[in-house]
Parts: structure tokens; C-alpha cells; sequence
């Protein structure tokens, strides 16, 4: 349960990212009250899921998560340059993330 906090933490970072993007930089309403939101339930999520998890692996998954789901939604969705070189960086990214998982980290 505490890897499903994790992952789901490690979404709403990805939420946070892109409405920390589309709030220009706070000055649009929505975009920054979500930004709001997605952060304080990823910072909830993660640190419930720390009374059971190591926090360097959990650490490590929440950010993978983030940063390859924010770069994902970035070249899909934000007209951000699509490369094979990001593609695959961010592959090896969800590589590490699903081996850090598998490690067996929980107490």
C-alpha cells in the first residue's frame, strides 16, 4: 500500500509541475490553486507513505515519477521537442523507478 502512495504522490507531482508551468508564474488563478492542490496531496501522499518505506527508494520513485510524467505531458500535451534521446533517457528514468520499486525497500 505505502509503493501505491508513492506512485500516486509521484502523479500529482507531475500535476504540480505542468500548473506550476501554466500558472505563469502565479499570476493565473486556476493553473495556481491547482498547482496548490496537486502539491500539498503529493507532499501528503509521500509522507504518509514514509512511515512504512525507506525514504532514499521512495524519494527516488516519487521524483522518477514526476520528472518522467512531467516530461511526458510536456512533449504531448505542451508542444515541448520530442527526441530519441529524450525518449529514451526518459525510459531508462522509469527503468530505474521500477527497480528502486522492485528493491524491497518496505519494512
Amino acid at each position: 500500500m505505502a509503493w501505491l502512495l508513492v506512485i500516486v504522490a509521484g502523479l500529482l507531482e507531475t500535476g504540480f509541475a505542468v500548473c506550476l508551468k501554466l500558472s505563469h508564474g502565479f499570476t493565473r488563478l486556476w493553473p495556481t490553486v491547482a498547482f496548490a492542490v496537486f502539491a500539498l496531496g503529493s507532499f501528503g501522499l509521500l509522507t504518509l507513505s514514509l512511515r512504512k518505506l525507506d525514504v532514499g527508494p521512495a524519494y527516488a520513485v516519487w521524483t522518477g515519477i514526476g520528472a518522467a510524467g512531467t516530461a511526458i505531458y510536456g512533449m504531448v500535451f505542451l508542444g515541448d521537442v520530442v527526441s530519441t534521446l529524450k525518449i529514451v533517457s526518459i525510459s531508462l528514468v522509469i527503468m530505474g523507478v521500477i527497480g528502486l520499486q522492485l528493491s524491497g525497500s518496505a519494512h
